[in-house]
Parts: C-alpha cells; sequence; structure tokens
C-alpha cells in the first residue's frame, strides 16, 4: 500500500491517447480487477464504494495520496470502464478529483509565494497526476452525456422541461460538477506555472491537460447552450492563450470547430470578443481572420460556408474594430462561389457601416468617411449579385443601416433607385425585401427639416423654386461668380479702344487705407460686410438646393416605385402582398403621390381566396391597413370628433373611385361592419352630411355618405330602413332632382333594404321582408324620378337604379313598371298640344314631390313646361332605355318567382312549419302580376293576387310551372296580344334598321342596347333579329355601341347557345376591333364564355393567343389569366395547340419576335411528353411543305419548345436549316 507511483505524464497521455483500456492497473485493488471478465458487476454500487471511499478518505486528507500507486490505480481502473458504473460513481470521481486539484493549488500557490523551491518537484508530479485524471474524468462525462442524448432525443433542446424530466427518471445531470471543475481548472492555470514547468513543451503539455477537456466539452451543442459552462471553458482558454503561450493551439483548435461543428460559429466570435476585450488579446482573433480569409470551398460544400458565415457576420458585431483591419484580406471572399460567405460579406460591410457612424469627434476623420464611402459601394454593387439571397440579404443591411442615428442622405436616392430595380427581380423573395426596404427608406427619411417630414412632391418643387429665386435675387460676390472657361472668355472691350481713350479710361488704382476719409473707410467696411452677408447666405441658399434636389429626386424615384409595386399587390406570394400593403400604408402617411392610387388598388385584395391562412392573413391584414388609415382617430379626440374624423375618411374614399374599386369598397365595408368596427354615432354622421341643407360645394359629400350608407346597409338593412323618409327627402326629392349622382346612389342604398337572394343561407328560410304596395311614397318617388324631363346623359343611370329598385321593393313590380311605362310613352309620342300631364296616370305620378299627398298643381306646372324643352330623339331613347331595363328586370323577376315556387314546395314536402304568410306575399304577386303586367292584365301567369297563391298550387309539379314560366318568357312578354313589350319589338328593330332616318347617336345606341336586351327575352325575337344586331356590331362607330352588343352576345350564347354557336366568328372579330375598350370587354366575354364551357372553341384562340402580344398591357394581363385557367381545363392547350399555331404562323401582320413570345408562353402548358411528342410529330410533318423561310423558322421555334426529344425531328430541323440557307 505504501508503494509510491512512477509517473510519467508523457508516457500517460500517449497510453491515454492510443487506448485508455490499454492503461495498466496493476496495484488496483483485487475485487475490482476480478471485474474484469466480466465488467457488468462493476455496477454495484456498494462493491465499488468499499474500494473508492477508501481513496476518498486519504485524498481528502492529504492530496498527496494520490501518489500511492493502489489509490491511483484504483481511479485509473474505474474511469476505463467507465462506460459501465454508475454515473453517481463517476460524479464521485470527478468530485474527487476537482476538490483534490483546488486544494492542492492552494498548496503549490502558498509554497511558491514563500519560494519553496524543494517542494515544486512533488507539485509538479501531483499537479500532472490530477491534470492527467481530471481530463480523463471529465472525457468519460461526456462521453456518457452524448450516449444518454444520443438514446433520447427527443429531450434534447427542451432547456428547463427536459432537466426536470431527467430528474425524475433519476438521470444524471453532470452540468453543476462541470461547472465547478471549470472553475478549479481556472484557479489551476492561474499559478505561476513558469515557476514549476520548467521547459516550455513540459508546460504546454500540461495545459494540454486542461484545454483538451475544454474543446471537447464545447463540442456537445447542449453544453454550449448552457451559459455557465460556456463561460466557464471561455475563461479557462483566455488564461491559457493569455498567460501560457495557447494562442496556436488555440487558432488551429477554433479553425477546426468553424469547419466541423456548426453550433460554434457564434460561440468561437463570442470567445475572441470576450479575449480581446476583457484579457486584451486581439491577435488571435486577427490571425483567425486571417485563416478564414485564405479558406477555399467547393461549390458543393455547404456546411462549411454555412459556419464562416455565421462567424464573420457574429464577429463583425462584436468586433467590429479588428474585422475592419483585416478587410483587405477579408475582401476576397466577396468573389467567394459560395452564396453564403458572400452574404456573410455583406452583413459584415453593414456592420462596419454601423460601427463607423457611430465614431464621434476626432474618431471621424476624412480616412474614416472613406471608409464608409467604399463599403456602402461594396452594398450597392451587391444588388446585383447573381443569388437571389444575396440581393436579398443586402437589401436586408440596409433596412438595418436605415436606423442608424446617423443618416446618408446622399445616399437614400441612390439606395432607392437600385431598390426600385429590385421591384422587378424574378425572386419574391428579392421583391419582398425590395419593397420592405423602400417602406424603410421613407419611414426613416433624412430630409424631415423640411416641410414637416412629409414628402409631397408639390411642396418641395414649390420650396426649390422659391430657393432658386432668392439665389438669382441675391449678387453673388466676384470671388463667388463663374468665371468664364478659357475657351469663352470674350475680348476685353478696352483693347478695342484707341490708344488715347484707353488712357482716359485707365481705371484708377485702390487707395491705401492711411489715404482714406473717414467716410470712405466707413464706406468700405460696410461693403465688405454686405459682400460677407450675401457670401454666406449665398453659401446657404445652394446647400439648400442641392437639399431640395436630392429630396426631390428621392420622391420621385418611391413615386415610381410605387406604380410597380401596384402590380405586386396581384402576386401570388402572400408574403409579398403583404409587404406592399405595408409599404402603401407607410407612404401615404408621407403624403407620396401615388400613395393614394395604391391605397385604392388594395382594395380588390378583399376578394383574396380566404380558404387557406393565407388567404385569410391577407383579408385580415387589409382590414387592419384600412383601419390603421381610416378609421382609427387620433388618440386626444373625443367621442364625437372621432366619429367625425372616420366619417370624412370613410366618404373621402367614394372620391375618384373606379366602379371596380366601388364594388371591392363596398365588399370591405360590409366586413368591417359585420365584424363591429363601425359605430352606430359614425353612421349617424353619415346621414347628417347626407341630410345637410349647406351650400351646393357638400355635394360630393352628400354623395359621398349615401354611397357609403348603401354598401354598410348591405350587411345591415335596417340601416337604410330607419331613415327611408331621408332618402325620400333629399335623394328623390329635390336635390335628387337637381343632382342625378345623388339620386342614382340613393336609388341603390333603397335596394339595400332586402337583401339579395344569393346572400341569403340556402338552408333557412329567407329574411322576413316585407314588400311595399304600389302606392307607397318610396315606390311613387322611384317611379317618378323614371319620368324625370331631362337631358341629361345621368338621367340613364338614375332610372336603371330606379327600376332596379322597383324591382327588389314592390309587391306587384310589373303592374308599377306598365304604368311607368304607359305614361312614358304618351309624353313621347303625344302631340305638343296633349304633352302636358293631365291623364290619370299622371296623377299617380305626383305623390313624387309630396310623398301620401293628394297632387300638388305647380310640380304638374313644372312639368308640364319641362317636356317641351325636350329633344325629341332624346325622349325616344330614354322611353328605349326603360322597355330595355323593364324587360330584363322581368325576366329576372319570373326566375325568382320560379325560386321561390320551388323552395316553399320543397319546405312543405320536408313537413317543416309553414313560414309567414307576409313574406310569401311578398314574392307571389309578382311572378303573377309579372305576367299580367308584361301581357298588361293577361292572365298567363298561374295565380291571382292573394299572399298565398302559390301555396294554392300544391297539386303542380315542378316542372309544370317552369314551363309556365318559361312560355310567359318566350311567348308572352314579347308577343302577347296584350303585352305593353310586344308594342316595342318591332319599333326598337325598325329604329335600329334606319339608321339614317333615326341618325341621332344616343337613339341609335340606346336602340341597339334595347334591341340587344328584348333579343335575351325571347329566342324567337332573337334569331329574328340576330342579324340585325350582327350588323350593327359590324357597322357601328360607336365603341360603346359595340362593347354593349359584345356583352349582348355573351348573355345570348347562355340563354339561347343554339343560336349564337354558330356566329361567334363575329364575336372573335371584336378582338381585333380598332378601340381598346372593345378589346377589353371582348376578351372578358370570351374568357368567361370559354372557361365556363358555353360557347365551343372552334380554332379562334390564335386571335386570343394574339392578345397576349397587345399594346395595352391590361388586355395583355387578361389574356395571360385566361391562358392560364385554360391550362387547368383538360388538356384544352394541348388540344388547340396546332390550331393556334396555324393561326399565328399565317398571320403576316404579327412581328416574328411576339410570335415566338407567345408560342413559348402557350408552350410552357405542354407539361406531359406524351403530349409534347405528339404535337412534335404534327409539326415536323409540315417541315417539307413550308413554302418559305419565315414558315420554316416559325415550325422548328415550336419544336424547340416542345420537350419532345426526338433524334429524328433535330436532323429534319438541321436539314431544313441548311436547305434554307442553299436557298437563301
Amino acid at each position: 500500500m505504501d508503494a509510491r507511483v512512477v509517473f510519467d505524464i508523457n508516457d500517460a497521455i500517449k497510453n491515454y491517447d492510443i487506448d485508455p483500456a490499454s492503461i495498466a492497473t496493476s496495484e488496483a485493488p483485487q475485487a475490482l480487477q476480478d471485474c474484469e471478465s466480466d465488467p457488468e458487476a462493476l455496477s454495484s454500487p456498494a462493491l465499488i464504494n468499499s474500494e473508492l471511499n477508501v481513496v476518498v478518505d486519504a485524498v481528502a486528507e492529504s492530496p498527496e495520496a494520490i501518489t500511492r500507486s493502489s489509490y491511483f490505480d484504483t481511479l485509473q481502473f474505474l474511469l476505463k470502464y467507465s462506460t459501465q458504473i454508475p454515473p453517481a460513481t463517476l460524479g464521485k470521481i470527478l468530485d474527487l478529483i476537482v476538490s483534490a486539484l483546488s486544494a492542492h493549488a492552494d498548496a503549490v500557490h502558498a509554497d511558491i509565494e514563500a519560494e519553496e523551491q524543494d517542494a515544486l518537484a512533488l507539485h509538479k508530479q501531483l499537479l500532472e497526476m490530477y491534470g492527467f485524471l481530471l481530463r480523463w474524468t471529465i472525457s468519460a462525462v461526456e462521453t456518457r452525456a452524448l450516449e444518454k442524448s444520443a438514446s433520447a432525443p427527443a429531450a434534447r433542446g427542451r432547456g428547463k422541461g427536459a432537466k426536470s424530466k431527467t430528474a425524475k427518471d433519476g438521470s444524471w445531470d453532470a452540468s453543476t460538477q462541470l461547472a465547478a471543475a471549470l472553475d478549479k481548472m481556472s484557479k489551476v492555470l492561474k499559478l505561476k506555472l513558469g515557476r514549476i514547468f520548467v521547459t516550455t513543451s513540459e508546460k504546454d503539455t500540461f495545459i494540454g491537460l486542461f484545454t483538451k477537456p475544454v474543446y471537447y466539452i464545447i463540442e456537445n451543442e447542449a453544453r454550449v447552450k448552457n451559459t455557465t459552462i460556456r463561460m466557464h471553458c471561455f475563461r479557462v482558454l483566455c488564461i491559457a492563450i493569455k498567460h501560457h503561450g495557447h494562442a496556436y493551439t488555440a487558432q488551429t483548435s477554433i479553425n477546426q470547430s468553424l469547419t466541423y461543428f456548426e453550433h460554434l460559429s457564434e460561440p468561437m466570435a463570442e470567445f475572441l470578443q470576450i479575449l480581446a476585450e476583457q484579457y486584451d488579446y486581439p491577435q488571435l482573433a486577427e490571425d483567425v481572420l486571417r485563416d478564414v480569409s485564405n479558406k477555399e470551398f467547393s461549390g458543393t460544400d455547404l456546411k462549411g460556408p454555412k459556419s464562416i458565415s455565421t462567424f464573420l457576420t457574429k464577429i463583425s458585431e462584436l468586433l467590429p474594430h479588428l474585422v475592419i483591419k483585416q478587410m483587405t484580406l477579408l475582401g476576397n471572399l466577396l468573389d467567394s462561389e459560395s452564396y453564403t460567405l458572400r452574404c456573410a460579406m455583406i452583413d459584415v460591410c453593414g456592420n462596419l457601416v454601423a460601427m463607423l457612424s457611430k465614431q464621434v469627434g476626432d474618431e471621424r476623420s476624412e480616412n474614416h468617411k472613406a471608409q464608409i464611402r467604399i463599403f456602402f459601394d461594396v452594398l450597392e454593387e451587391r444588388f446585383l449579385d447573381i443569388n437571389p439571397y444575396c440581393r436579398s440579404r443586402v437589401m436586408q443591411v440596409f433596412v438595418k443601416l436605415c436606423d442608424l442615428e446617423q443618416r446618408f442622405h446622399k445616399r437614400w436616392p441612390q439606395v432607392a433607385e437600385l431598390a426600385a430595380q429590385s421591384l422587378e427581380d424574378k425572386s419574391s423573395n428579392v421583391r419582398r425585401n425590395a419593397i420592405k426596404l423602400l417602406g424603410r427608406l421613407v419611414s426613416t427619411h433624412p430630409y424631415a427639416a423640411l416641410h414637416g417630414g412629409l414628402l409631397n412632391t408639390k411642396d418641395w418643387a414649390e420650396g426649390l423654386e422659391a430657393c432658386e429665386a432668392q439665389i438669382n435675387a441675391l449678387k453673388p460676390p466676384e470671388e463667388l461668380r463663374e468665371q468664364a472657361a478659357p475657351g469663352d472668355q470674350t475680348v476685353d472691350e478696352t483693347l478695342l479702344q484707341d490708344a488715347t481713350q484707353a488712357d482716359n479710361a485707365a481705371p484708377e488704382d485702390p487707395k491705401h487705407p492711411n489715404e482714406m476719409t473717414e467716410e470712405e473707410k466707413e464706406a468700405a467696411v460696410k461693403k465688405l460686410q454686405e459682400e460677407a452677408a450675401t457670401a454666406q447666405a449665398m453659401d446657404v441658399l445652394q446647400k439648400t438646393r442641392k437639399f431640395y434636389s436630392e429630396a426631390l429626386r428621392f420622391i420621385k424615384v418611391v413615386d415610381n416605385a410605387a406604380e410597380i409595386v401596384m402590380q405586386l399587390l396581384a402576386s401570388k406570394n402572400k408574403s409579398e402582398v403583404i409587404e406592399a400593403m405595408d409599404f402603401f400604408t407607410v407612404i401615404h402617411a408621407y403624403k407620396i403621390p401615388n400613395a393614394s392610387s395604391g391605397i385604392k388598388r388594395m382594395l380588390r385584395l378583399i376578394w383574396t381566396k380566404g380558404n387557406s391562412d393565407e388567404g385569410k392573413g391577407v383579408q385580415t391584414h387589409l382590414i387592419e391597413c384600412y383601419k390603421g388609415l381610416f378609421f382609427n382617430a387620433p388618440p386626444d379626440f373625443n367621442t364625437n370628433d372621432a366619429a367625425n374624423y372616420v366619417a370624412k375618411n370613410m366618404i373621402s374614399l367614394t372620391s375618384g373611385i373606379t366602379p371596380a374599386e366601388l364594388t371591392s369598397l363596398e365588399q370591405l365595408l360590409s366586413t368591417m361592419i359585420k365584424q363591429g368596427l363601425v359605430s352606430e354615432l359614425v353612421i349617424h354622421k353619415l346621414w347628417q352630411v347626407y341630410g345637410q341643407q349647406k351650400k351646393e360645394g357638400s355635394r360630393t359629400h352628400r354623395r359621398g355618405a349615401i354611397i357609403v350608407l348603401g354598401m354598410l346597409a348591405l350587411a345591415q338593412p335596417d340601416i337604410i330602413v330607419q331613415e327611408m323618409e331621408a332618402c325620400l327627402r333629399i335623394g328623390l326629392g329635390e336635390r335628387g332632382r337637381r343632382d342625378f349622382g345623388l339620386a342614382r346612389y340613393t336609388c341603390i342604398a333603397l335596394r339595400r333594404m332586402s337583401p339579395p337572394p344569393g346572400k341569403q343561407s340556402t338552408t333557412a328560410a329567407p329574411a322576413q321582408v316585407a314588400k311595399l304596395p304600389n302606392d307607397h311614397a318610396i315606390l311613387v318617388r322611384l317611379a317618378a324620378m323614371c319620368e324625370i324631363v331631362s337631358d341629361s346623359k345621368e338621367w340613364f343611370g338614375v332610372a336603371e337604379q330606379a327600376i332596379s329598385a322597383i324591382y327588389v321593393l314592390s309587391k306587384h313590380p310589373d303592374v308599377l313598371c306598365s304604368e311607368i311605362l304607359r305614361r312614358k310613352t304618351k309624353d313621347v309620342f303625344a302631340s305638343q298640344a296633349s304633352q302636358p300631364t293631365s291623364s290619370g296616370a299622371d296623377g299617380e305620378d305626383t305623390p313624387m314631390l309630396s310623398p301620401g299627398e293628394e297632387v300638388d298643381p305647380q310640380p304638374l306646372a313644372e312639368e308640364q313646361s319641362q317636356p317641351k324643352k325636350q329633344n325629341s330623339a332624346l325622349a325616344l331613347s330614354q322611353l328605349l332605355f326603360i322597355v330595355g331595363h323593364v324587360a330584363i328586370k322581368q325576366i329576372v323577376h319570373l326566375e325568382l318567382c320560379e325560386l321561390e315556387f320551388k323552395r316553399r314546395k320543397a319546405e312543405k314536402e320536408k313537413n317543416t312549419a309553414p313560414t309567414p304568410r307576409k313574406s310569401l306575399a311578398a314574392a307571389n304577386p309578382s311572378p303573377v302580376k309579372k305576367g299580367r303586367k308584361k301581357s298588361a292584365n293577361k292572365e298567363q301567369t298561374p295565380a291571382p293576387e292573394e299572399a298565398d297563391e302559390l301555396d294554392l298550387m300544391a297539386g303542380t309539379t315542378e316542372d309544370d310551372f317552369t314551363e309556365a314560366i318559361a312560355h310567359i318568357r318566350e311567348r308572352e312578354l314579347l308577343y302577347g296580344p296584350q303585352s305593353l313589350l310586344a308594342n316595342f319589338g318591332s319599333l326598337v328593330a325598325d329604329i335600329c334598321a334606319n339608321n339614317t332616318s333615326y341618325n341621332h347617336p344616343t337613339l341609335q345606341a340606346q336602340a341597339a342596347l334595347c334591341l340587344a336586351k328584348l333579343m335575351c327575352v325571347s329566342s324567337e325575337y332573337c334569331e329574328g333579329n340576330l342579324g340585325l344586331l350582327l350588323t350593327i356590331l359590324e357597322r357601328s362607330k360607336d365603341a360603346v355601341v359595340r362593347s354593349n352588343l359584345v356583352v349582348a352576345l355573351g348573355d345570348m350564347a347562355v340563354c339561347f347557345n343554339h343560336l349564337i354557336d354558330e356566329n361567334t366568328d363575329f364575336l372573335y372579330r371584336r378582338l381585333n376591333d380598332g378601340d381598346p375598350s372593345v378589346k377589353r370587354t371582348c376578351l372578358m366575354t370570351l374568357t368567361f364564355l370559354i372557361l365556363a364551357g358555353q360557347v365551343k372553341v372552334k380554332g379562334q384562340l390564335g386571335e386570343m393567343a394574339k392578345c397576349l402580344e397587345d399594346s395595352d398591357k391590361k388586355i395583355a394581363d387578361m389574356a395571360r389569366m385566361f391562358f392560364s385557367e385554360l391550362a387547368t381545363k383538360d388538356n384544352a392547350v394541348y388540344n388547340q395547340y396546332v390550331d393556334m399555331f396555324s393561326v399565328l404562323s399565317s398571320d403576316s401582320a404579327l412581328d416574328e419576335d411576339a410570335f415566338k413570345r407567345i408560342i413559348k408562353f402557350l408552350s410552357g402548358f405542354i407539361e406531359k411528353d406524351k403530349h409534347a411528342k405528339q404535337l412534335a410529330n404534327k409539326l415536323a410533318a409540315r417541315l417539307p411543305r413550308v413554302e418559305n423561310e419565315r414558315q420554316w423558322s416559325d415550325v422548328a421555334f415550336a419544336l424547340g419548345q416542345l420537350p419532345h426529344k426526338d433524334e429524328e425531328i433535330q436532323k429534319m430541323v438541321q436539314e431544313g436549316f441548311k436547305v434554307v440557307q442553299t436557298v437563301a
């Protein structure tokens, strides 16, 4: 037991590195040695503790006890079988070695301070022995920890939750013990080891006993995430590097860590920062950066560059002062093939700019400014990097730079221009980041010193003009005046004078100050002061002018970029769309001119399909943007002011808006009121605006108010129901007669009192909407609006909405509209003498000026005088318009009657409780009166006038009812002996046919429209007048007429497909119409008909394909959308490909480049190899039959776009090319 160990550290390390199991432990207790043949016996804590406790007690008494061979071999034996012994035993050994090492370190420190030279040899041996055992123990602990994490991967990275779980399971976590061990290691390294280890090799060997375990520990990602352990590891390494010459070894280890352990990238940067700042040793960081700059990676290596990139980015954040010194070498990485390294260098440049911008005082030298310029130039170059990730990264860096306190206003316009160019990048990620950067540039712009920080072009342009005017007004001092260029100098006039004149004109020399009088001195001083003040003012103005010029350039760039961002609102990438919405929200706050257009364009996003989280996200974000822009009042507003603010903003949204945007706004507002985002007080304020009696200047406000109220009523009809009197008084009263726009929107709002059938649930009973009797004030006024005598074109819009409202609200709309038609017809065809409204029918019309009262003679007198002034052609035009619109509405009404009958019949079959009679009455009378109205008192419809007349038809089948309705539509409306409309069918056709006799343009336009509407009623009438309508379509010079007839033909194709199917060529011809609006209308109509399967495609798709290259971008975009949707149908593009090719190739007017672009686009939809081969064979068969080089070139190009991979065809193409070349 008293035998001492003969320990040689070099041999021990050598054997350990070869194989720890090969280390001899002959002096270990026999009980332990007996377990060598059966290692599992070592799992018994009792056996191990019986031997280990002896060692623990001895070492606790004196650390020198470890020199006994039996004790030392006991520990070595247990460490050899560390994977077999219980974890608690391993922890016990670690505690033993750490505590002994700590105690001995105290003794060593005391002896060194006391200069006890004799004890140093023993101290050296003990330190080496404990250091060796500690290295071995820590390696064993880490090996067990890695085995545990590998066997339970799910528990990794769960933080506290994982720890608590392991504690419950009885598992062992050595984190606390490792932290204590690392702390004692630092304690040992702080000793004056140079007094103990004389040679460098001895010292390095000993230091390695402490550093190698540290490197082994940090290879475990879980350990590095533990801040305590990580900091202790760094401390050990820092002391070893600073005081014990470990730098070179550390440099090598860091390079290996960056190469093989990705999780060490950021920790190594953090370590180098601690070493440089806390231990004043920046050399290692510089050496590592030099090594990194020389690294080369293959194009296939992804892990290495990624790790280095993360390291560079982090260290440039932590140690920018050191990184900037190595930028000459690191700059080579910008040329690396690895895009991740280039991304890292972009981040580095950004971090260095941030560091340089924070320099203050004397630190901000010209050299620093030059460095900033260089780094900015590098960043701007990266906007054109070949990799989209790099292009995105540089914009992300600029977003961060925007937050710096120092604003680089000279760079702002240039960066904005580069970001604007990136909006057209093919990568959606780049585009999204470009939008974000532009928004950030605006929100942090450096031009806040003037105009309140707003960026309104008009204000800044006026400011620049004012500045230039001030400059021109100042007479610049002599020294600031521009000198003429050498070649532009004029001849001195004194040279042209004769000698006598020259002598006489010679200037006097300036007087010496001593020769001046007091007055002259004062004048000279005053002149110098004025010149100095002028020079100073001029300098300020010139700087101001430059500032204005830079700001205007920036504003112009952002304003132009906004137009591109508007297009990106239609992107399929939802995150890009959301970024675009945020961009417009930002620039709207800064008054960028195009912001309002973008805000309106955003409205269409309310239709984004919400069947996915992304779709719902877009809708939700749109609502949030509009809330922030228009619905969130400033926080200092009281409730009343806030309501005024919101109402005013809602009205402003309707200003200058297109019909499409109006529809989208309607959907948005109805969605918002459903979500409770519009208060009752705001609605009250809108009604106040609508009902105000102020000056005419409020006309647009009244219009806007009723437009918004009508939109809100789409979700809450009671909004209009409760204020019907205001609608009667304002919109349908005198103000409505003077402002047709107001009247029109009032009619639309009144329609909203009854929810449209399409909005009602199919399962639940429809809303209980009480229909109005025909003598109700609302209906009387609506009828009166149709009979207003006016030559204004706005009359047609009012009449259209008034009739539509009548059909929505009236119990018997057919009866009321019949009376309107009778009265209007009398007014138009009566002689001038009998034109005054004296009939009983006219008496019914009078309540429109005083609802619910008797006839008012004064309004009658007005109406008697007004018709005499109306143009007879316009009066007839208005009559025909009413005829056509009533006919269309009557069809719709009949269809609703049919649907109502079917719904009630289905309800009864299900034995549901009978629905209230009131709602039945609403729908019933109309069907019956329908037939009557149109057949004027003809009993064609099945029921009389009672509320439950449809209920009386219990025995009628659905087919019988459908046939009855169809008969009314086909035979009664236009051909019934007592039908009112029957009187107009031939009249309309005659007016259209005799366009020279009836040559008024408005009359012809309305007659053609009326003819088209009547043709949608009856197939017989349609067939009889189809030739006339097609002739008008071909020959009319009015683009509006042609557009209307194109839409009408589309409707007829749905109603009477058998009639239109043979005449679709007339429709396709409008794709070549000279007016873009007609082309757009035709393309939209055909798109609907083809995609809905309403017309058969017979090779005319080639004409639609030409629209892909139309000069009108809207038409081209619409065509692209059409073919993209068509491609989703069953092989539609494949089936029509050859026909489209033939049409395109035979069109000599089609440019060759345009042809190629179209074919390339269409070929992109041929994805199946089988289809590509079949098309290639069909096209290849044309090669021998081509008549000229252009035809051959077209076929060859199409073959090149198809992925057919047919060698014979390729050979034919090559041979054909040679033939063409020979002929040429």
